[in-house]
Protein backbone atom coordinates (compact mmCIF):
# COMPACT_ATOMS: atom_id res chain seq x y z
CA UNK A 1 0.00 0.00 0.00
CA UNK A 2 1.69 3.21 -0.98
CA UNK A 3 2.10 5.64 1.94
CA UNK A 4 -0.43 8.17 0.46
CA UNK A 5 -3.68 6.01 0.16
CA UNK A 6 -6.40 6.41 3.12
CA UNK A 7 -6.82 3.10 2.87
CA UNK A 8 -5.76 1.34 5.83
CA UNK A 9 -3.42 -1.96 5.77
CA UNK A 10 -6.07 -4.07 7.22
CA UNK A 11 -8.67 -3.21 5.17
CA UNK A 12 -6.49 -3.40 2.17
CA UNK A 13 -5.52 -6.61 3.11
CA UNK A 14 -8.85 -8.04 4.21
CA UNK A 15 -10.54 -6.70 0.82
CA UNK A 16 -7.56 -8.35 -1.59
CA UNK A 17 -8.64 -11.70 1.11
CA UNK A 18 -12.09 -11.20 0.15
CA UNK A 19 -11.62 -10.62 -3.72
CA UNK A 20 -9.53 -14.05 -3.52
CA UNK A 21 -12.36 -16.17 -2.40
CA UNK A 22 -15.29 -14.44 -3.72
CA UNK A 23 -13.34 -14.71 -7.09
CA UNK A 24 -12.74 -18.33 -6.74
CA UNK A 25 -15.98 -19.49 -5.50
CA UNK A 26 -17.66 -17.58 -8.13
CA UNK A 27 -15.85 -19.59 -11.07
CA UNK A 28 -16.18 -23.01 -9.18
CA UNK A 29 -20.01 -22.40 -9.09
CA UNK A 30 -20.62 -20.90 -12.54
CA UNK A 31 -17.96 -22.50 -14.39
CA UNK A 32 -21.14 -25.20 -15.91
CA UNK A 33 -22.12 -22.19 -17.03
CA UNK A 34 -19.59 -20.82 -19.33
CA UNK A 35 -19.59 -23.66 -21.98
CA UNK A 36 -23.31 -22.89 -22.34
CA UNK A 37 -22.76 -19.32 -22.69
CA UNK A 38 -19.44 -20.10 -25.46
CA UNK A 39 -22.24 -22.06 -27.46
CA UNK A 40 -24.54 -19.54 -27.55
CA UNK A 41 -22.42 -16.98 -28.82
CA UNK A 42 -20.72 -18.70 -31.08
CA UNK A 43 -24.01 -19.92 -32.68
CA UNK A 44 -25.50 -16.02 -33.04
CA UNK A 45 -22.46 -14.21 -33.98
CA UNK A 46 -19.69 -15.49 -35.70
CA UNK A 47 -16.23 -14.19 -33.78
CA UNK A 48 -14.02 -15.51 -30.70
CA UNK A 49 -16.43 -16.12 -27.38
CA UNK A 50 -14.30 -14.16 -25.38
CA UNK A 51 -13.74 -10.16 -25.41
CA UNK A 52 -10.52 -8.36 -24.10
CA UNK A 53 -10.20 -4.27 -23.91
CA UNK A 54 -7.36 -2.43 -22.36
CA UNK A 55 -8.70 -0.62 -19.37
CA UNK A 56 -7.45 1.67 -16.62
CA UNK A 57 -6.25 0.41 -13.01
CA UNK A 58 -5.53 1.45 -9.82
CA UNK A 59 -4.07 4.94 -10.03
CA UNK A 60 -1.69 6.46 -7.62
CA UNK A 61 0.29 9.75 -7.47
CA UNK A 62 2.63 8.98 -10.46
CA UNK A 63 1.35 6.00 -11.59
CA UNK A 64 -1.48 5.24 -13.81
CA UNK A 65 -1.31 1.02 -14.98
CA UNK A 66 -3.39 -0.25 -17.71
CA UNK A 67 -4.56 -4.27 -17.72
CA UNK A 68 -6.27 -6.06 -20.00
CA UNK A 69 -9.88 -6.94 -19.39
CA UNK A 70 -11.73 -9.81 -20.24
CA UNK A 71 -15.49 -10.63 -20.33
CA UNK A 72 -17.67 -12.98 -22.43
CA UNK A 73 -18.34 -10.80 -25.76
CA UNK A 74 -21.80 -9.48 -26.46
CA UNK A 75 -21.25 -6.98 -29.26
CA UNK A 76 -21.09 -8.28 -32.93
CA UNK A 77 -17.00 -8.82 -33.48
CA UNK A 78 -15.26 -6.10 -34.61
CA UNK A 79 -17.91 -3.64 -33.46
CA UNK A 80 -15.75 -0.44 -33.19
CA UNK A 81 -13.93 -1.45 -36.95
CA UNK A 82 -15.64 1.46 -38.44
CA UNK A 83 -16.51 3.92 -35.65
CA UNK A 84 -13.43 4.05 -33.74
CA UNK A 85 -13.68 4.04 -29.26
CA UNK A 86 -17.26 4.60 -28.01
CA UNK A 87 -20.21 4.38 -25.77
CA UNK A 88 -22.57 1.70 -26.04
CA UNK A 89 -26.00 3.03 -26.00
CA UNK A 90 -29.26 1.87 -24.74
CA UNK A 91 -30.73 -0.18 -27.62
CA UNK A 92 -27.33 -0.52 -29.64
CA UNK A 93 -27.78 -2.32 -32.95
CA UNK A 94 -24.56 -3.97 -32.34
CA UNK A 95 -25.20 -5.97 -29.47
CA UNK A 96 -26.21 -9.69 -30.19
CA UNK A 97 -29.45 -11.21 -28.70
CA UNK A 98 -27.05 -13.07 -26.71
CA UNK A 99 -25.30 -10.53 -25.49
CA UNK A 100 -28.39 -8.24 -24.52
CA UNK A 101 -29.46 -11.24 -22.38
CA UNK A 102 -26.15 -11.55 -21.26
CA UNK A 103 -25.84 -7.80 -20.47
CA UNK A 104 -29.11 -8.18 -18.22
CA UNK A 105 -27.92 -10.83 -16.05
CA UNK A 106 -24.42 -9.61 -15.82
CA UNK A 107 -23.46 -13.38 -16.91
CA UNK A 108 -20.75 -11.18 -19.43
CA UNK A 109 -18.71 -10.47 -16.53
CA UNK A 110 -18.08 -13.44 -15.02
CA UNK A 111 -14.38 -13.78 -16.60
CA UNK A 112 -13.26 -10.91 -15.37
CA UNK A 113 -13.28 -12.79 -12.35
CA UNK A 114 -9.76 -13.55 -13.61
CA UNK A 115 -8.49 -10.24 -13.62
CA UNK A 116 -9.45 -10.27 -9.46
CA UNK A 117 -7.26 -13.09 -9.55
CA UNK A 118 -4.39 -11.82 -10.93
CA UNK A 119 -4.95 -8.59 -8.96
CA UNK A 120 -5.75 -6.29 -11.63
CA UNK A 121 -9.64 -5.70 -10.45
CA UNK A 122 -11.92 -6.09 -7.91
CA UNK A 123 -14.75 -7.69 -7.33
CA UNK A 124 -16.05 -4.50 -5.96
CA UNK A 125 -14.94 -1.12 -6.95
CA UNK A 126 -14.99 1.43 -9.72
CA UNK A 127 -15.84 0.57 -13.39
CA UNK A 128 -12.67 0.09 -15.39
CA UNK A 129 -12.67 3.23 -17.71
CA UNK A 130 -11.40 3.09 -20.96
CA UNK A 131 -8.01 5.24 -21.86
CA UNK A 132 -9.46 5.98 -24.88
CA UNK A 133 -11.91 8.59 -22.92
CA UNK A 134 -9.68 9.20 -19.79
CA UNK A 135 -8.22 12.57 -20.39
CA UNK A 136 -11.69 13.60 -22.22
CA UNK A 137 -13.22 12.71 -19.25
CA UNK A 138 -10.90 14.26 -16.62
CA UNK A 139 -11.29 17.29 -18.71
CA UNK A 140 -15.31 16.90 -18.54
CA UNK A 141 -15.49 16.03 -15.21
CA UNK A 142 -13.69 17.79 -12.21
CA UNK A 143 -12.13 15.01 -9.69
CA UNK A 144 -13.17 11.86 -12.57
CA UNK A 145 -9.62 10.55 -11.42
CA UNK A 146 -9.89 10.70 -7.97
CA UNK A 147 -12.68 7.57 -8.38
CA UNK A 148 -9.93 4.62 -8.62
CA UNK A 149 -6.89 6.83 -6.53
CA UNK A 150 -5.56 3.84 -4.60
CA UNK A 151 -9.15 2.07 -4.97
CA UNK A 152 -9.10 -1.28 -7.54
CA UNK A 153 -11.54 -1.12 -10.14
CA UNK A 154 -14.27 -3.58 -9.70
CA UNK A 155 -16.72 -5.87 -11.77
CA UNK A 156 -19.91 -4.43 -9.32
CA UNK A 157 -19.69 -1.27 -7.65
CA UNK A 158 -22.05 1.09 -5.79
CA UNK A 159 -22.06 3.21 -8.56
CA UNK A 160 -22.77 -0.43 -10.82
CA UNK A 161 -25.51 -1.23 -9.20
CA UNK A 162 -27.07 2.47 -8.80
CA UNK A 163 -27.16 2.93 -12.44
CA UNK A 164 -25.99 -0.09 -14.33
CA UNK A 165 -23.88 0.63 -18.06
CA UNK A 166 -22.50 3.97 -19.07
CA UNK A 167 -24.39 5.42 -22.39
CA UNK A 168 -23.50 9.24 -22.45
CA UNK A 169 -21.02 11.70 -20.55
CA UNK A 170 -23.82 12.48 -18.13
CA UNK A 171 -24.02 8.50 -17.18
CA UNK A 172 -20.10 8.76 -16.05
CA UNK A 173 -20.50 12.06 -14.16
CA UNK A 174 -23.47 10.58 -11.91
CA UNK A 175 -21.63 7.91 -11.30
CA UNK A 176 -18.95 9.77 -9.72
CA UNK A 177 -20.43 10.56 -6.54
CA UNK A 178 -20.95 6.82 -5.81
CA UNK A 179 -17.45 5.73 -6.73
CA UNK A 180 -15.96 8.68 -4.22
CA UNK A 181 -18.17 7.46 -1.35
CA UNK A 182 -17.19 3.74 -1.95
CA UNK A 183 -13.13 5.02 -1.76
CA UNK A 184 -14.07 6.93 1.43
CA UNK A 185 -15.35 4.18 3.07
CA UNK A 186 -12.37 1.57 2.80
CA UNK A 187 -10.65 3.94 5.23
CA UNK A 188 -12.31 2.19 7.83
CA UNK A 189 -12.67 -1.79 7.96
CA UNK A 190 -15.89 -1.69 9.37
CA UNK A 191 -17.60 0.99 6.98
CA UNK A 192 -15.82 -1.05 4.02
CA UNK A 193 -17.47 -4.16 5.07
CA UNK A 194 -20.57 -2.89 5.51
CA UNK A 195 -20.78 -1.03 2.23
CA UNK A 196 -19.14 -4.33 0.49
CA UNK A 197 -22.08 -6.76 1.91
CA UNK A 198 -24.53 -4.08 0.61
CA UNK A 199 -23.57 -4.00 -2.90
CA UNK A 200 -22.88 -7.69 -3.41
CA UNK A 201 -26.33 -8.25 -1.92
CA UNK A 202 -27.96 -5.27 -4.58
CA UNK A 203 -25.54 -7.16 -7.68
CA UNK A 204 -27.54 -10.20 -7.01
CA UNK A 205 -30.63 -9.04 -6.77
CA UNK A 206 -29.83 -7.20 -10.57
CA UNK A 207 -28.72 -10.66 -11.65
CA UNK A 208 -31.51 -12.66 -10.46
CA UNK A 209 -34.64 -10.09 -11.86
CA UNK A 210 -32.33 -9.40 -15.04
CA UNK A 211 -32.18 -5.33 -14.22
CA UNK A 212 -28.94 -4.97 -15.49
CA UNK A 213 -28.42 -3.31 -19.02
Amino acid sequence: MHTHCHISPTTAYSKRLFDLFIATVGIIITLPLWPLIAVAIKYKSPGPIFFTQERSGISFANLAPTFKMIKFRTMIDNAEKNSGPVLATADDPRITSVGRFLRKTRLDELPQFINVLKGEMSVIGPRPERPAFYQKLEREIPFFSERTYCVTPGITGLSQVNQGYDTCLEDVRNKLGFDISYGLALSNFWSWLKMDCIIILRTLLVMFTARGQ
